[in-house]
């Protein structure tokens, strides 16, 4: 899949949602079967790097990333009082579909997006043609066949316990050190490759007017009760990868996942810790992820 010809991304947009405007780059051909990808919390659309995305849509995806509320070029809120919660990202990424003319779309969801994702399935089941999900959690209680998940491990959990001075968010280069170093307290087993964390981290920065907002995904209210449905209630077709050196979210968070949502393919990324799939797996999370989205989208 490496010598796929280089598709170049379309001008950024700024798309009308609700009360809110959000920033979508498109990659490939608008007929070909739409894959929505849904990053994590503090990330912006351009942790979905442009080879990645360029990849997918040379093998005939129209591949969509956009900034969360709070990223990039999107709407910004006050630092450290969001006047939205939890449910209100899960609503966008709904609007974002309408705004799109998308009727459904294959969803791709990373961390927080996988959680957010598992959600949408299973409030909106018409709207998503498949779900891929990447370094997540079950977004849904546990019942009693449910074997209790493992916590994060002891490492990160000493390193959440002391104090976490954050960035100078006016300053590129303290914000970019940031991002690095959140980079490397994630990663697992793959070595964190320093020069193109900073070349996407710098350009995430370069194209926020508020680079501080990020950080209130951090704070956000909940919303809802937990949701009544069950894993088992997607329907679906879902694809799990999961990193096998995950430190927030040990591997057996993915085994859950594939194994309570029906017919659920699990994929081990070998060394992979909580992150977006470094260049390193590309070959592997594009060979699974091609065929899984195949299916035509509205």
């Amino acid at each position: 899949m490496n010598g796929t010809a280089e598709v170049r991304p379309a001008a950024e947009r700024l798309v009308r949602v609700g009360d809110v405007e959000i920033c979508t780059q498109a990659f490939g051909a608008a007929a070909d079967p739409p894959i929505l990808l849904i990053g994590g919390a503090e990330a912006s659309m351009d942790w979905w790097e442009d080879g990645f995305c360029s990849r997918l849509a040379a093998a005939g995806r129209y591949v969509v990333r956009f900034d969360t509320r709070d990223t990039g070029r999107s709407t910004t809120f006050p630092v450290g009082e969001p006047s939205y919660g939890g449910e209100d990202l899960i609503d966008d990424v709904v609007g974002l579909l309408d705004a799109l003319g998308l009727d459904s779309a294959h969803l791709v969801g990373v961390s927080m997006g996988g959680g957010m994702a598992q959600l949408i399935a299973l409030r909106h089941p018409g709207r998503v043609a498949s779900l891929t999900l990447i370094s997540t959690s079950p977004a849904t209680p546990g019942g009693p066949d449910r074997p209790g998940l493992p916590p994060m491990s002891e490492e990160l959990s000493r390193k959440f316990a002391e104090p976490q001075p954050g960035p100078d968010w006016s300053d590129r280069e303290s914000v970019i050190s940031h991002f690095l170093a959140g980079e490397r307290t994630f990663a697992g087993a793959i070595p964190v490759d320093e020069q193109r964390v900073r070349r996407v981290a710098g350009r995430a920065f370069d194209r926020s007017p508020v680079p501080a907002a990020a950080a209130n995904h951090w704070v956000l209210d909940g919303g809802k009760e937990p949701p009544a449905q069950s894993l088992g209630d997607i329907t679906a077709p879902t694809l799990v990868f999961h990193g096998t050196h995950d430190p927030l979210f040990p591997y057996a968070h993915g085994e859950a996942l594939a194994r309570e949502i029906p017919g659920a393919e699990l994929v081990p990324l070998t060394g992979m810790g909580h992150q977006m799939p470094p260049p390193e797996l590309w070959d592997a999370v594009i060979s699974a992820l091609v065929p899984h989205t195949a299916a035509a989208a509205g």
